[in-house]
């Protein structure tokens, strides 16, 4: 019988900007049963405007001026799907997305942020470095501060454009570390050049008069060369140099490493088509409920948006403001009560940084500039950031007036095995049939173009057929890339067989949920699949869905070889060098991660690990005289590595220090945070030498690994090629980790050394 409530309202947030961030916690802390919150976001560590300038400045960390939206959505039990939005189907009720399929919604809420505008100057969208996405703006500034740090002498020019308080800060910011930076290289602060240009006569115009001469005080007190009422109106790369080539109306041309472009704000571009209600800007318009005023079921927030009745400035302030009311009409609106309208306030307190450890307090037409007002300014951006990082332990009650639950569909039965109802099932299929063109196969006779009661699959001649299954709860609520992350654990044992995948059968349990919240989750689920088989050209043949309190999934693979070529683990000869394909510690993450204490970008990067097919690092292992070969999975790879050396009678060193580790691993392992199968892996320690168990790695050979990589021996003479081989056909993180040996006369199977080659 069912126990909790069936999934009736999909609530689809598209951006992770300062406003969603503020959605997931108060969400977080009074969650509606029946209504599921899915976050789409390409970032997962959202950067922190307030932050910006000084974190550009050096002044705080990374961590300290970012949001890691991974525990804050797992907190807010919130769907997180690392894709972005390329496009709004209103009609449908769909997201376009530019790598998933599209996802449904039945609200939706957009807060993706601005871009700065480009396109109307020539050269700019090529040749100068956004403020947004500003991550790909940080990422270019650490860039540069390395060639800086590798070519201390070389004179530097800088170039930023537009002089509102955005490009005054970041002016500001980045001549601040680019001093202290040559002043820890040896170098004078005369190697530095900064040309910032505005097309207006003063600075920060919208800010007071005081403010305004104050700020250009500051800028050429720095000897920051300042270009006033000369509007850029070319950028150009000169080939021979590499130089950026900066052309004002005045007709001042300067050379520059680098230019920064910090204009006006612009709308993306995929919302003209979106059928939206928009401003003449191009910026979506909202009534004073955050809503649309095209769509009652759409809603929207920050910089991507306007208020049509209290336009305000596009200014980081007015996104924090608005994260209550949108939370608290979000909820009203699925729960089917009046919304509340809100009204942004018209003057606000601005903190501009001014470096020194000074800032400007300015509101209205008062300004003053102090060391006080820069203590205050990152007291109340480090208790905004402690937020989303301190989050309540356990869930708060729902907050005065509000229902805890919108009214759920009758429970349903366990009945024929919990299957999934033959509507979902169909409409899934259906739509999978008109996104996805079938994968052709010749060994199909009977499958899911014409399904019957079973597939039938003929069996090719001469090959012998290699069967193996898996199934698991998902470990990433993202269905899609559940999928590919499932289907590339499964077939890995085929290919560490040395076997080609044939047929797959898919096993496949969804929530409780409507049925068209469960045709969804099996189409995405499906869709996925496609994507994971098309790589060996294998068809999905059949399976079996049922319902349940959690989404889980697997497969059945089978698979053909040449019984004479078959890949063992007992093939191992003394004198083998251990090759491992794919870097370790996804359980370790993932056990950080289930309890909020892995970074998004850890679970990120091992994400990326698991979607990387083990077919290519087969096939190489083939081709360079593989001797025997396993996947590393469940019992991590000392369990796997000593099933090989126990079967093939031999003893095998392994090199911690060579060891590719997932980035975050350490960490997590430091700080005690263990899957629940490692305390039964560590058994496997007593035909380990322990000679190097206070090595900090060690722990890591009884991570249980999800779609971890391939281990396989090959001939010392063909080890560094079949290596170079691997890390060119896309296993960057490949290593030799070790080398096997004759059978040791004592009880251990595996030795252990953590010394460097």
């Amino acid at each position: 019988m069912q126990t909790q409530p069936a999934i009736s309202t999909d609530v689809v947030l598209v951006g992770g900007g300062h406003t969603h961030a503020l959605v997931l916690r108060r969400w977080g802390m009074a969650p509606i049963p029946g209504v599921r919150l899915t976050l789409l976001t390409d970032l997962v560590d959202t950067p922190y405007s307030g932050m910006l300038p000084s974190y550009v400045a050096g002044r705080y960390s990374f961590d300290e001026a970012h949001i890691d939206l991974r525990p804050l959505a797992r907190f807010a039990q919130c769907r997180l799907v690392v894709d972005q939005a390329v496009g709004v189907d209103p009609d449908r009720q769909r997201v376009q997305c530019a790598h998933h399929p599209a996802i449904a919604y039945d609200v939706l809420s957009i807060d993706t942020g601005s871009t700065p505008a480009t396109v109307a100057v020539p050269g700019a969208a090529d040749y100068a470095i956004a403020a947004k996405p500003v991550p790909t703006l940080l990422r270019q500034w650490q860039e540069f501060l390395a060639e800086v740090e590798a070519h201390p002498q070389r004179p530097i020019a800088l170039a930023v454009v537009g002089g509102g308080v955005g490009g005054v800060e970041l002016t500001i910011g980045l001549h601040e570390r680019l001093v202290n930076l040559l002043a820890d290289l040896g170098q004078p602060s005369s190697n530095l050049t900064l040309h910032l240009f505005h097309r207006g006569p003063e600075l920060a115009a919208e800010r007071n008069r005081w403010t305004r001469r104050r700020l250009e005080q500051v800028l050429r007190s720095r000897g920051i060369q300042l270009h006033l009422s000369d509007a850029v109106e070319a950028i150009s790369l000169d080939d021979a140099t590499g130089q950026r080539l900066v052309r004002g109306a005045s007709g001042v041309q300067v050379e520059c490493d680098r230019v920064f472009w910090v204009t006006s704000a612009s709308a993306p571009d995929w919302l003209q088509d979106s059928g939206l209600s928009l401003t003449a800007q191009g910026f979506i318009a909202l009534g004073d409920t955050l809503q649309t005023l095209s769509h009652p079921n759409v809603f929207a927030a920050g910089d991507v948006a306007t208020m049509v009745h209290h336009p305000r400035p596009k200014a980081g302030v007015f996104a924090v403001r608005q994260g209550p009311p949108l939370t608290d009409n979000l909820r009203r609106y699925v729960q089917g009560q009046p919304l509340q309208p809100f009204r942004p306030q018209k003057q606000f307190l601005t903190l501009i940084e001014t470096g020194d450890g000074k800032a400007i307090a300015s509101r209205g037409p008062f300004a003053l500039e102090t060391s006080l007002a820069h203590r205050w300014k990152d007291h109340i951006d480090r208790k905004f950031m402690a937020r989303f990082r301190d989050l309540p332990v356990g869930q708060m009650a729902a907050p005065k007036n509000f229902p805890t639950a919108v009214a759920p569909p009758p429970p349903q039965c366990a009945g024929c095995g919990s299957k999934v109802g033959s509507t979902a099932l169909s409409d899934a299929l259906r739509r999978v049939r008109e996104d996805f063109p079938s994968i052709p196969s010749e060994a199909v006779l009977i499958g899911l173009d014409a399904p019957d009661d079973a597939a039938v699959v003929a069996v090719p001649p001469g090959l012998a057929m290699v069967h193996t299954v898996d199934y698991f709860t998902a470990l990433v609520d993202d269905p899609f890339v559940l999928a590919q992350i499932c289907l590339k654990h499964c077939l890995s044992d085929l290919y560490a067989m040395g076997a080609q995948p044939h047929t797959v059968l898919a096993l496949v349990q969804v929530p409780y949920a409507t049925p068209p919240k469960q045709a969804e989750m099996l189409y995405q689920i499906l869709a996925g699949t496609h994507k994971g088989l098309l790589a060996s050209g294998t068809p999905l043949v059949g399976g079996h869905t049922t319902v349940g309190p959690q989404m889980a999934l697997g497969f059945a693979c089978n698979g053909v070889a040449d019984p004479q070529k078959l890949l063992r683990k007992n093939g191992m000869q003394p004198g083998d060098q251990l090759i491992l394909t794919q870097p370790l510690g996804t359980g370790t993450l993932f056990a950080a991660d289930m309890r909020g204490k892995a970074k998004g970008r850890w679970i990120e990067g091992a994400i990326a690990a698991m979607l990387t097919p083990n077919q290519a690092a087969a096939e190489i292992f083939r081709a360079h005289g593989a001797t025997a070969c396993t996947d590393v999975t469940g019992f991590g790879l000392a369990g796997h590595l000593l099933e090989m050396t126990r079967a093939s009678g031999v003893t095998a060193t392994l090199n911690l220090a060579a060891l590719p580790v997932l980035t975050g691993a350490v960490d997590t392992l430091s700080a005690g945070l263990l899957s629940s199968l490692h305390p039964q892996n560590l058994q496997a320690g007593e035909f380990i030498d322990p000679k190097a168990a206070s090595h900090a790695l060690y722990p890591l050979l009884f991570d249980p690994q999800t779609a971890g990589g391939l281990l396989a021996t090959v001939p010392a003479a063909a080890a560094q090629q079949c290596l170079d081989d691997l890390r060119h056909h896309g296993y960057p993180a490949a290593a030799l980790v070790g080398e096997v040996s004759t059978a040791a006369e004592s009880q251990y199977l595996l030795r252990v050394r953590a010394d460097r080659d």
